[in-house]
């Protein structure tokens, strides 16, 4: 885990209305998160054809641990630039966001190569069954392969503000957050039903003590972040769970501890 504070600038930092060293996410947890949530992407691989040029193709892939892998026609154009340029880069960027500029992506560069059969092959196979069930009618096709990238380069932006190349051996070690499946159902459940309480966190936690209203933005193992209106507009608050969650349940259960800690230190009666 890590702060944040190193994507801001100093003066940036100073403004912070809750404390920078709050636990995080790297940026190679969150990049191997976002691409354990999503099963498409833009694969980018040398031309034959005009040659030279960058070639972008829509693809399904997988991840098998640190390294997505692909199940590929024969007749695909980037599987023919592969054969002659191992080179490639994969894009993979959230959606839905009202403000694309705002969601998270991570460009993966390295070189593609087929897997002949063996371990490594069964491994992949596995793993792409996994995200794609509908595949194992074709699996087995002989004009299909499966490949493999392996990573050499990652660039990892998380919306406005976050943004870096990622340590290689951070993004092997990387582990995606347990609790990113979930976080949606957390999100709903606190801005619909617990407005209050994520004002009273920030007044009783945090420097923001002239919050009006509170909206939780983002949630992970470490801790949660909002979104917070104050007398000089929104501002962003995070705040840290006692220990690291995987589940709702410990989720729920770190939510209530804070929310006593905020009524207590407001005064504010639990009737």
């Amino acid at each position: 885990m890590s702060s944040d504070a190193h994507t801001r600038t100093e003066a940036q930092a100073e403004e912070l209305l809750y404390d920078p060293s709050v636990p995080t996410l790297t940026h190679g947890e969150r990049a191997r998160t976002l691409t354990a949530g999503i099963r498409t992407g833009t694969l980018c691989t040398i031309a034959k054809e005009p040659a030279g040029f960058p070639y972008g193709s829509f693809v399904t892939f997988a991840m098998a641990e640190a390294s997505p892998v692909f199940f590929i026609s024969e007749l695909a154009e980037h599987t023919k630039n592969l054969h002659g340029d191992p080179r490639a880069s994969l894009l993979v960027a959230e959606g839905g966001e009202a403000d694309p500029l705002a969601n998270g992506r991570v460009t993966l560069l390295g070189s593609v190569r087929k897997l002949e059969e063996g371990p490594e092959r069964e491994a992949a196979k596995g793993a792409y069954l996994q995200a794609h069930p509908n595949a194992a009618y074709y699996i087995d096709y002989a004009d299909f392969g499966l490949w493999r990238l392996d990573v050499e380069g990652i660039r990892y932006i998380g919306g406005y503000g976050r943004m870096s190349w990622v340590d290689a051996k951070e993004w092997r070690e990387g582990e995606p957050d347990a609790i990113a499946p979930h976080a949606r159902a957390i999100i709903d459940h606190m801005n619909a039903d617990h407005s209050t309480t994520m004002a009273d966190y920030c007044r009783a936690l945090t420097k923001a003590t002239d919050v009006t209203a509170a909206t939780m933005t983002s949630v992970d193992r470490y801790g949660f972040e909002m979104s917070a209106e104050t007398g000089r507009g929104p501002r962003p608050i995070r705040l840290a769970f006692s220990a690291p969650i995987a589940t709702p349940d410990e989720a729920r259960r770190e939510m209530v501890a804070l929310a006593k800690r905020a009524r207590e230190a407001l005064g504010v009666s639990e009737g």
